[in-house]
């Protein structure tokens, strides 16, 4: 089963936003993922930030690609635009529906299986194009949907659920996105609520490409600490995942941590990982302290989280090619097909 639709019913005394939308008006299906899935945590703060922000719902395009990750577009904005594409191809259509309509609000949802391995040329090019988007990876280090194995941001030397040891070097999304030119690079955890939500609601609200990569428990395949989410070096610390064949229910993982501080934060089967938040003095228009920040921690085995950097008066991939202010679908004959004399202005410009 793969669709389970929620009661229409809204009770009168939900609180609403200033525009008169509850939470469930934000809301999509029931989620059909594992219980405990780190991936329903990162819904639910899309649902929140969506509602806080008082988006009209119709205004956002959600676009995926394939896997777990891929499907939560599902489960939030069931009144908005969506389309979930194949494998790996989110960055190009996202890119093309962008292009077509600058007016919708684009929020690409992928995996790290998705992104960073069949996908990786087109989230390159993607960020370095800078659209206008919202890019979210939901990173848990193993492909969920095809019984746990590796994806290209797993540890090297961590083991899969079976006991094979990963021999290959991780990738680390952040750090490529901060290459790339993203105008707005972060890390979260998909149990920290009140520091994700904050995060989604500044890369909606920013003129660029927004990229944030949230480190996502997967309850099934992938519990021990080595493995639910991407590095920038080798993890010291790996665990093996217990062997489950029955996954009972369990609660999603929560965190509350102040700014500038280290937590332990641990999974279902007893394994650890270490995430550290941001200093509320960093400074975030470093592009290149920012990745050295990011080496430095990551050397300590420790995961850094916040918003890492915000280019300033950031630009899209619209200014770039300078188009007109009116959306393209919105273009008619006349626009679009203005005669042989402009035409041949055009190409005088050219010679």
């Amino acid at each position: 089963m793969t669709y389970l639709a929620k009661p229409k019913f809204h009770h009168p005394g939900l609180p609403k936003n200033e525009l008169g939308y509850t939470h469930r008006d934000y809301e999509g299906t029931v989620s059909t993922l594992c219980a405990g899935c780190g991936h329903d945590s990162i819904t639910g703060a899309i649902i929140q930030a969506c509602f806080e922000l008082a988006i009209e719902p119709h205004r956002v395009a959600k676009i995926s690609g394939i896997g777990c990750s891929s499907k939560t577009p599902t489960y939030f904005l069931g009144n908005s635009h969506g389309f979930n594409s194949v494998h790996g191809r989110m960055p190009s259509v996202l890119t093309g529906a962008n292009l077509a309509n600058r007016d919708l609000i684009y929020l690409g949802v992928s995996g790290d299986g998705d992104s960073a391995s069949i996908g990786l040329g087109q989230f390159a090019h993607c960020l370095r194009r800078g659209v206008n988007m919202t890019y979210i990876v939901e990173n848990n280090g193993v492909y969920g949907l095809t019984k746990g194995q590796f994806s290209a941001t797993a540890d090297r030397g961590s083991k899969s659920k079976r006991g094979v040891t990963n021999t290959d070097n991780s990738i680390d999304m952040v750090a490529m996105a901060l290459q790339l030119g993203a105008s707005f690079v972060a890390r979260s955890f998909s149990g920290d609520k009140e520091q994700l939500v904050p995060i989604i609601k500044a890369a909606i609200a920013h003129q660029g490409a927004a990229f944030i990569d949230v480190i996502s428990p997967c309850v099934a395949f992938n519990n021990h600490a080595g493995s639910t989410k991407s590095f920038d070096f080798v993890r010291e610390h790996n665990e093996a995942v217990n062997r489950l064949d029955f996954i009972s229910t369990r609660m999603p993982i929560g965190l509350q941590q102040e700014p500038g501080t280290v937590e332990i934060v641990e999974q279902h089967d007893g394994s650890r990982i270490a995430l550290r938040k941001l200093d509320a003095d960093y400074e975030v228009h470093d592009r290149a302290a920012a990745l050295g920040f990011l080496q430095h921690h990551a050397a300590k085995g420790q995961i850094v989280t916040g918003l890492l950097f915000v280019e300033k008066e950031a630009q899209d991939l619209h200014a770039h090619l300078d188009t007109v202010e009116e959306p393209l679908n919105k273009l008619g004959e006349k626009e679009l097909c203005p005669g042989s004399a402009v035409l041949g202005q055009i190409n005088a410009g050219l010679r």
